[in-house]
């Protein structure tokens, strides 16, 4: 039984240290890539749609994708602990996401990865994964991005 224990405990390391939470850099990290994409969003002009959809204080926003990418990488599941299961193609619902808003969002976080995250191939892997939950999050055709 102590074996096995062992073992599992072992591979949960390995899986853990494996992980892109910490290939990322752990909780630092983490909060330096939100940081560096909400102040992106603040200054490039091309993602001024986007940016609207957002209060004023990005504080909030920054708080929740900090929780959310943090079990989302393979870390502490902060977001699932304090709110649930993310549900996020329902908790984004009430905003018209279409594809520009998409795009602007995905070029702050291509802007903010490629600032903080060196290694290229976990980047390339980071960028995938953001852009199929960004295609996921797309609920409206409008091109305006305005509801009606």
């Amino acid at each position: 039984m102590q074996s096995t224990a062992s073992s599992t405990s072992d591979a949960d390391s390995a899986t853990q240290r494996d992980s892109v939470y910490a290939r990322l850099g752990g909780a630092p990290a983490i909060h330096r890539l939100v940081n560096r994409f909400y102040g992106l969003m603040d200054e490039v002009p091309e993602a001024h749609a986007v940016r609207q959809i957002h209060p004023p204080s990005l504080s909030g926003s920054a708080d929740s994708l900090f929780k959310f990418l943090s079990g989302w990488f393979g870390g502490p599941p902060l977001y699932v602990r304090e709110r649930g299961h993310p549900r996020l193609r329902m908790r984004h619902a009430p905003y018209a996401i279409n594809v520009a808003m998409r795009d602007e969002w995905m070029l702050c976080m291509r802007m903010a990865l490629a600032e903080q995250v060196d290694d290229l191939a976990l980047r390339t892997v980071v960028e995938r994964a953001f852009s199929d939950m960004a295609n996921h999050l797309i609920n409206s055709e409008n091109p305006t991005g305005c509801p009606h």
